[in-house]
């Protein structure tokens, strides 16, 4: 793969995480990846993301999540004109636990 600018999205993150087989791969590849916090982040935005698609209101998701009202709002504006990569996958993991 050619070297990529800063302006540029490298593809070989986001093609081996397609490649993890199982959740404890997926762990051990996000732990080695990502400092503690990163992670408690990325985690407490999906976790918000998914509160807000089950309609709780901004009180109730701080109360479930400790997240700041700055995070909840972002994470509301990316679930209305983000990429639809939250609802996409919340709707499946909706789908597979039906």
């Amino acid at each position: 793969m050619p070297k990529t600018t800063n302006k540029e999205r490298s593809m070989a993150l986001y093609e081996t995480i397609l490649q993890l087989n199982s959740l404890e791969e997926c762990i051990a590849f996000f732990d080695d990846l990502c400092t503690v916090g990163e992670l408690r982040a990325m985690e407490q935005r999906f976790d918000v993301a998914t509160l807000l698609d089950n309609g709780l209101v901004y009180t109730e998701i701080l109360e479930k999540t400790g997240a700041s009202s700055a995070t909840i709002s972002r994470v509301n504006r990316i679930f209305s004109f983000g990429a639809g990569g939250f609802r996409t996958m919340i709707e499946r993991r909706k789908k597979q636990t039906q």
